[in-house]
């Protein structure tokens, strides 16, 4: 008899061929220990077994009795086989049905025990058990498909839950060799049950209130887990040693009177909070979050202007747009310092455009560059690198963050500011940004008009192009986002399957059509509007930085783009935002493209479309509510976190990922991980911890 082992490959175990092997691995099981952690995600109840006579009609329930009859039917019409059984027990019998599953005559044969679980369903021909789950009953082990709490798991093609089932059961008893890692403090303190407990309950349980107390153990270790780790990952960045930035009030000062505005009261606290980071010997590490519009890049600049007097500055931003933007505007509000721009088609020092190979030569001499991913490819070595400021830090791979530290080993390390305009729930940057301290400007600048949203159902479209022709004609521009860039039919099918926005008619399958930027272009340009200037941009054409430019100087009338202008587009006479598809969008996101307008002194408009017409809830919070804090929290409501911020490939997995909408638990475990570092910093007299706590650092893909 084989032994199995935890860290056996699933290609051991007995059956499994080179083909289930493949399926085994799309799942990203590979080891038995893979399989013990490959949670249900749902539960079918079949633990209430009745008699056959007392079964009720659309009623799940479970019989168990003897089969009388099984044959295979050939139906040539329909062109599938459907297996037919009698079952009886001791109040009568009752036909079961399966469609296409032929195979089902050699596993239940007449005279056998059997239990099946599934729905009582009335056709034609009588009543009857519409393809229930089955296995042959055994006096020497429990059911595993039927009669119980059965488990439902993540799946693929040709590897459903029964197949996943039966070997998890095979292995389950080897969750007794799992170490408890979790400190037993801990787990009395909040009522965890230990570890292999939690394995097994998880997977069999008895009832839903032991599979819940099971999630609940596995929820708090993943938490757990992430908050030493981010705590770890700040305790050290603490340690670091960093340049003493002396806060120039004489400088500041000067700077803020030569503004054409005044700050709000929300960017004069944040950038204190900023100053008193940077005098520190310690690394600042600090998240600036503001609203759309509440301006953080002038907060970012009177930080970049004081280091600038003495070091160099890094400002990194996730697109060339982006870059572009900031470049001109910090020389605009930065006067006698030398500002660089590197991009992957171009690159500037002041007012000079000079070649890549040029600039990286003559990096010593920029008090400021500014770029995308081009900052930190290798032959950029700053020379006395003091700050860099991060822009919409979500947007960029694992990673990036530690290349730009990588020249700092044994030396002194930038200070780090990053910037977001996407608001973030407060249980996410406990969570996912716990390692930073966060500034809020939650203040907008005054004399900004709300933005008027509505959501434009199909018989309305007209009238808004009309409205969008008026604002056109008072000498302003707008705005129109598409989800894509042109339409894919294969990708059209697979999101609306899953949003189930499919039509199904016997002859056909339609879809709602998914709005492409080309394609609308071209309509709006040759059919509703012939007469204005109309630009498009997309991620994929090589001039957008030029497209741009012209719009801001109105040589176009509207500019047709993807998401390309999420973030960091300042056009102060754009007056109408119009988005098609808006239900394709996040929350969070639609309030960013809304976020482009309204940056001027006249009044601005937000028009939705969604893709079938219809008025989502997310829509109507859109319309509702302006502010984006509140807005985030609702986008997490709906969506989740994975979705709401990117986070989907992190690697947490599903059980924690929903436990981040849990406030007050993220703030106890956070507390709970905070007391046990401070009693042991580096965890020695928990060696296990210790070691998840470098596994979980080496699954998880968090910046």
């Amino acid at each position: 008899m084989v032994k199995y082992t935890l860290n056996m490959s699933i290609g051991e175990l007995p059956r499994i061929d080179e083909k289930y092997l493949k399926r085994f691995h799309k799942l990203g099981l590979s080891s038995v220990r893979d399989l013990l952690y490959h949670f249900p995600n749902r539960y079918e109840d079949y633990s209430k077994i009745v008699k056959i006579e007392n079964l009720e009609q659309n009623k799940v329930a479970t019989i168990q009795g003897e089969i009388v009859k099984i044959d295979n039917i050939r139906t040539f019409k329909r062109r599938m086989t459907i297996t037919e059984a009698i079952i009886e027990d001791d109040t009568g019998s009752i036909k079961s049905v399966w469609f296409n599953q032929p195979f089902l005559t050699n596993n239940l044969q007449v005279g056998k025990k059997v239990s099946l679980s599934g729905k009582l369903t009335k056709g034609s021909k009588g009543e009857y058990l519409s393809n229930p789950s089955y296995e042959v009953l055994s006096i020497y082990r429990a059911p595993t498909h039927t009669a119980r709490l059965i488990p439902i798991y993540p799946e693929t093609i040709r590897l459903g839950s029964r197949y996943i089932r039966y070997y998890t059961k095979l292995v389950l008893p080897l969750a007794d060799k799992l170490k408890e890692f979790i400190p037993y403090e801990i787990l009395k303190k909040n009522k965890l049950i230990k570890l292999s407990d939690s394995i097994k309950n998880i997977h069999f349980p008895k009832t839903k209130g032991i599979a819940e107390k099971a999630k609940q153990r596995f929820a708090f270790e993943e938490l757990f887990l992430l908050q030493l780790f981010v705590l770890k990952q700040k305790n050290k960045f603490q340690k670091e040693n960093a340049k003493k930035i002396k806060f120039n009030k004489d400088l500041i000062q000067n700077f803020v009177k030569s503004l054409p505005f005044k700050l709000t009261n929300a960017q004069r606290k944040t950038a204190w909070e900023i100053f008193q980071d940077l005098e520190k010997t310690n690394p600042m590490n600090r998240l600036l979050q503001g609203d759309v519009g509440s301006g953080k890049t002038v907060v970012a600049a009177m930080a970049a202007l004081e280091v600038a007097q003495d070091y160099q500055v890094a400002f990194m931003v996730p697109t060339e747009i982006l870059a572009q933007q900031h470049f001109k505007e910090i020389k605009k509000l930065i006067k006698g310092l030398k500002i660089g721009l590197i991009t992957s088609s171009e690159s500037k020092i002041n007012n000079k455009k000079v070649k890549k190979e040029e600039l990286i030569k003559r990096i010593h001499e920029i008090d400021i560059l500014i770029g995308t991913h081009a900052l930190i490819q290798d032959k950029v070595k700053f020379n006395n690198l003091a700050l860099v400021i991060i822009d919409e830090q979500h947007r960029f791979g694992v990673g990036q963050r530690a290349k730009l530290l990588k020249e700092y080993k044994n030396k002194s390390v930038p200070h780090f500011l990053t910037m977001t305009a996407t608001p973030i729930p407060r249980t996410l940057a406990l969570t996912i940004y716990g390692d930073l301290d966060i500034s809020l400007i939650d203040e907008m600048p005054k004399g900004r008009q709300k933005i008027i949203t509505k959501i434009i159902s199909p018989n309305k479209r007209e009238q808004a192009y009309e409205f969008i022709r008026n604002e056109i004609k008072k000498g302003r521009q707008v705005f129109v986002i598409c989800p894509r860039i042109e339409p894919s039919k294969k990708e059209i099918t697979e999101i609306d399957e899953k949003t189930k926005q499919l039509i199904i008619s016997p002859s056909k399958l339609l879809w709602q059509e998914v709005k492409a930027v080309k394609e609308e272009y071209e309509k709006l340009n040759e059919k509703v509007f012939p007469d204005l200037k109309i630009a498009m941009i997309h991620g994929k054409l090589k001039d957008k930085d030029k497209i741009m430019k012209d719009f801001k100087e109105k040589k176009y009338d509207i500019l047709v783009s993807t998401s390309v202008i999420e973030v960091g587009i300042d056009i102060p006479n754009t007056t109408v935002m119009m988005i098609e598809g808006a239900d394709r969008f996040g929350l969070a996101q639609l309030h960013q493209f809304r976020g482009r307008v309204g940056r001027g002194k006249y009044q601005s408009y937000c028009f939705l479309f969604s893709t079938d017409g219809n008025e989502t809830s997310r829509l109507k919070a859109l319309t509702k509510c302006e502010n984006g804090f509140d807005l985030a929290e609702k986008d997490m409501a709906i969506r989740g976190p994975g979705q709401f911020y990117g986070i989907k490939q992190s690697g947490l997995p599903d059980l924690a990922m929903t436990s981040l909408k849990d406030l007050p638990l993220i703030k106890k475990i956070r507390e709970q991980a905070k007391e046990l570092l401070e009693k042991d910093s580096d965890l020695k007299k928990y060696p296990l911890l210790k070691e998840k706590v470098k596994e979980f650092k080496e699954n998880i893909h968090l910046e």
